[in-house]
């Protein structure tokens, strides 16, 4: 899909406040892995991550969702008034119902004729935030959108590790669960609106996405538990990759390198390197966050665009590429100019 008037005006992240450590984690888990023998270390060593940060506790996406909005609101410099939908993409959730859009539309007194919504599509919902804006402002819906994101990890991994140090804990229970470990928690939000009021924003240019959603058991996720066949998972993901690849070289004749700054979804090292790998990726060209973020779920791209302008990595003019792959199993691509 092609975009035609749609500009990027607004982009905020935020880190959450604590510092967590793959040794720390590792200390809370000692009796478990004296008994399975497993030696310190190995959380990072196959990982490549060495933190990832929890909000206070009972913090809520919601809350955090809401500093991201208003950040980025202020960033595209618009009346909120003038915001005609809200699209919240995150996976963790305050309730089941209402939805957090709701709950960060009232914290942000948005106008009543704004519509809001979350969408839910793992990792890629982000993207997906993305695409539905902009597809409403070419479509002439809504002259400005918002997309936000609120990732809390503190709840999963604390009861990842009671469960792993529960003495009925096997050896398939904790190598089913042990990927909930390289969860990170932060908040992101994007405004877009349309270009032609906005000449001077960031053209969203086009999108192209895929699916093999044969693979969507592979990654199985509650609140506090998360049961991952990593192997196939990563093996899945990366097959798909290299066919959106091929789809984005076809349709929209775009290699990933002809991008000046590439922005992936980052899980781990392993499927970092692989990713850089099968897409034959300039490594040069991708800011790597998880060592000290973990895997951040859908807030990983914005947070990774955001850390690349703050390291002025970008500048004006440079086409961006964003690549996210998300469990279920999905795959997109989207390309802003800077």
């Amino acid at each position: 899909m092609r975009f035609q008037n749609v500009s990027v005006i607004g982009l905020a992240s935020i880190d959450a406040p604590h510092r967590v450590t793959s040794a720390d984690i590792e200390t809370a888990l000692a009796p478990v892995m004296e008994r399975f023998r497993v030696p310190r270390g190995l959380l990072e060593n196959l990982s490549g991550i060495t933190a990832r940060r929890f909000w206070d506790p009972e913090t809520q996406p919601s809350e955090v969702a809401t500093l991201a909005g208003q950040k980025a609101i202020e960033d595209a410099g618009i009346d909120p008034d003038r915001i005609g939908v809200l699209v919240n993409t995150s996976v963790s959730k305050d309730y089941v119902e209402p939805s957090v859009a709701a709950l960060v539309h009232g914290n942000l007194k948005l106008g009543p004729h704004c519509m809001n919504f979350d969408v839910g599509n793992a990792c890629l919902g982000f993207l997906n935030g993305m695409q539905i804006i902009a597809n409403m402002i070419d479509m002439g819906q809504v002259d400005y959108g918002l997309v936000v994101n609120g990732e809390g990890s503190r709840q999963a991994i604390e009861a990842t590790i009671n469960r792993m140090l529960d003495p009925k804990c096997d050896m398939r229970t904790w190598r089913s669960q042990y990927a909930t470990l390289t969860l990170g928690s932060g908040a992101a939000a994007m405004v877009l609106g349309r270009y032609d009021l906005h000449p001077e924003g960031h053209r969203l240019t086009w999108g192209i996405s895929m699916a093999a959603t044969q693979h969507s058991r592979l990654c199985l996720g509650q609140p506090d538990e998360m049961v991952t066949d990593s192997k196939r998972l990563l093996h899945a993901g990366i097959n798909l990759s290299v066919q959106m690849r091929d789809k984005m070289v076809d349709q929209i004749r775009r290699d990933p390198n002809d991008f000046e700054e590439i922005i992936i979804h980052q899980v781990s090292q392993v499927h970092t390197d692989a990713l850089v790998e099968a897409i034959n990726l300039d490594n040069e060209k991708l800011l790597r966050i998880y060592p000290e973020f973990g895997n951040m779920g859908p807030v990983g791209i914005p947070a990774a665009l955001y850390k690349s302008l703050e390291l002025g990595r970008i500048e004006k003019g440079d086409r961006i590429g964003l690549y996210g792959i998300g469990s279920g199993v999905n795959s997109m691509a989207m390309e802003v100019v800077w």
